[in-house]
């Protein structure tokens, strides 16, 4: 959009006082020819082109565009090069006209023309005295002013919106003070870690939130300091930050304020995560003693030094992902790019174009550069491709191709793209019962599981929970700051009898929440997750029962049968799945549900 079309009423308003100021009438056009403004005739054709548009002609207006100078014409009529209908006669019966170029630092925004249609008015033109050459030149100047402010409003307006783009994108709360110290302004951050509304906040004293804060001392030293930390107690509990305060002027004077903190707990979890990011994950990472994760570990050095595809199972929480890095740092392929897809948490209609890339244009228009998808990127290394049993129908047939060919085209391309990947997949799915029910593709699961790995879940390795316990305390309180330095017993024989459905992220989680809870140096009772309670306390119903013992130990069986059906499903190679893990044959579970009459 052109400057002048921003500044339409200002152009509208000058025309018209242009106009009846000398009587003539008037027309202002921009650097497209495109008409802003005018009077008389002109006021109806706001919106058109005048002389078609055409910069490149010789007619008046386009003239004074490239030329920059004023221009008058004494005899339109006469002059063979003022509009298109050439010499004898004028578009509109035009007698005469000045014309002047509209002009901003240098650059040329639009023309100005004054036109005279009748004799009358060609004089008022045309009288040396009155001097139109200089009036309408500086009805010009008065209209670049407003197109200059226009263009500082929006300089302003832009900078302003970018700004607070960059504060409510950073992860840090921010507060504005003035010399008082009251909050001028402040990002959404600041409101979620105060737990209340920016609305709130604005206009009300710093004290409010961080009573005793040195950030006022700031104010009145005009030195700031950085990453300091500081504890403040309000109405919404007790607050932990990380905080940096800088002082800002006005004029020669400190003018106020800015204070930028940071949750302690999120900032230490932040280094954390960094620090163990930069590491590479190897089968040394993976926490156990028992002959179950040996084994699994064992299995995946071997599968490690080939290239053959590998097929991850086993339940959720269980380290799939874990053991796939720890696969690929140790393959030869350690030093190319490990690239991780979740099939399941990406939508199905953006799923293509994340693995195989789409051309210039495919979707976003002509401008777009086109994008490498997550193949591309893995070219050398390995892709991992986590919950493939989530995987849409029409992409198992791509992905089959991709493995048989090492080779595919990018969406909306027709250029094959050879890659040179491995892939390692993984599901918490029966892949199996899926080839059964239609839903899985029989050919790509046999290209997948050229090595099957099953990771095995935490409740058939309990030799390692205490370990895992503890590997998890040392974790969270180092990014804690805390110094637990265990568990009480009573804790400790809860979460070695529990079974662990969550497996492993279950155990982590429960963990970090007795880190966060404990108020002494051990993680009690008190401090255990309630679902984990209420479990154990599920359990010891049947244990307190006064039933015979005949009927609580069918109860328990009715009660484990019931959960294993709900978590794995009630098909036919569910059911098998369920017999298996309770070392139960297929016809022993069947006699079983029909004797506890079992329903899902």
């Amino acid at each position: 959009m052109s400057i002048l079309k921003e500044i339409s009423d200002s152009v509208t308003q000058v025309a018209e006082a242009i106009s009846i100021a000398i009587g003539v009438e008037v027309e202002i056009v921009d650097t497209d020819l495109t008409i802003l403004g005018g009077t008389g005739i002109y006021a109806t054709r706001i919106g058109q082109k005048e002389e078609d548009g055409r910069l490149d002609s010789n007619y008046l207006y386009a003239r004074v565009l490239r030329s920059g100078v004023t221009e008058s014409i004494e005899d339109a009529i006469k002059d063979e090069d003022y509009d298109k209908m050439g010499g004898g006669r004028t578009y509109f019966g035009e007698l005469a006209e000045i014309c002047t170029p509209i002009k901003t630092r240098g650059h040329i925004i639009g023309i100005i023309g004054l036109i005279a249609f009748t004799e009358e008015q060609r004089s008022i033109l045309l009288d040396k005295k009155r001097s139109m050459v200089t009036f309408v030149e500086k009805m010009a100047d008065l209209l670049a002013t407003k197109a200059i402010q226009q263009e500082i409003l929006e300089d302003v307006e832009d900078s302003r919106d970018e700004m607070s783009t960059v504060l409510e994108t950073t992860h840090e709360g921010i507060f504005a003070l003035d010399k008082s110290g009251y909050i001028k302004h402040c990002n959404n951050m600041a409101a979620n870690l105060f737990k209340t509304t920016k609305a709130d906040m604005i206009g009300s004293h710093i004290n409010d939130f961080m009573m005793g804060t040195p950030a006022l001392e700031v104010i009145a030293t005009g030195q700031g300091y950085t990453e300091n930390e500081e504890m403040f107690k309000t109405e919404r509990g007790q607050m932990h930050f990380i905080v940096t305060a800088k002082p800002y002027m006005s004029g020669d004077e400190v003018g106020g304020v800015v204070i930028s903190f940071r949750d302690i707990e999120e900032a230490q979890k932040l280094v954390y995560n960094i620090n163990t990011r930069a590491l590479k994950n190897t089968l040394d990472d993976i926490i156990g003693i028992s002959d179950e994760i040996k084994r699994a570990k064992k299995q995946a050095l071997i599968t490690a030094k080939g290239n053959s595809t590998v097929l991850i199972t086993g339940e959720s929480g269980t380290g799939k992902e874990m053991f796939a890095k720890a696969i690929h740092y140790a393959s030869p392929r350690g030093e190319g790019p490990f690239v991780t897809v979740n099939c399941g948490a990406i939508p199905e209609n953006l799923l293509e174009s994340e693995l195989f890339g789409y051309e210039k244009g495919a979707f976003t228009g002509a401008s777009d550069k086109g994008k490498a998808g997550k193949f591309e990127t893995a070219n050398g290394g390995t892709i991992f491709l986590d919950e493939i049993g989530d995987m849409p129908a029409h992409l198992q047939v791509k992905i089959l191709h991709v493995l048989q060919n090492m080779r595919f085209e990018r969406v909306g391309g027709n250029k094959n793209i050879i890659v040179d990947v491995r892939v390692i997949a993984a599901t918490n799915k029966d892949l199996e019962g899926m080839i059964q029910e239609g839903t899985f593709r029989e050919d790509l699961y046999y290209r997948l599981s050229v090595i099957p790995l099953m990771i095995p879940p935490l409740r058939e390795r309990r030799n390692d929970i205490k370990l895992l316990m503890h590997h998890f305390l040392q974790k969270y309180n180092t990014f804690m700051n805390r110094k637990i330095t265990g568990f009480t017993r009573e804790v400790e024989e809860l979460y070695l009898n529990h079974s662990w459905p969550g497996n492993v992220r279950e155990l982590e989680n429960a963990v970090e929440y007795g880190t966060n809870m404990a108020f002494g140096d051990t993680i009690g009772i008190d401090e255990v997750p309630a679902r984990l309670l209420r479990n154990e306390e599920s359990v010891m119903k049947f244990q307190d029962s006064t039933l015979p013992l005949a009927d609580q130990v069918k109860r328990y069986e009715k009660e484990i049968i019931t959960r294993k059906l709900k978590k794995y499903g009630t098909s036919g190679n569910a059911k098998d799945t369920v017999a298996k893990e309770l070392g139960l044959s297929r016809a022993t579970l069947y006699r079983k549900l029909t004797e506890l009459e079992i329903t899902v």
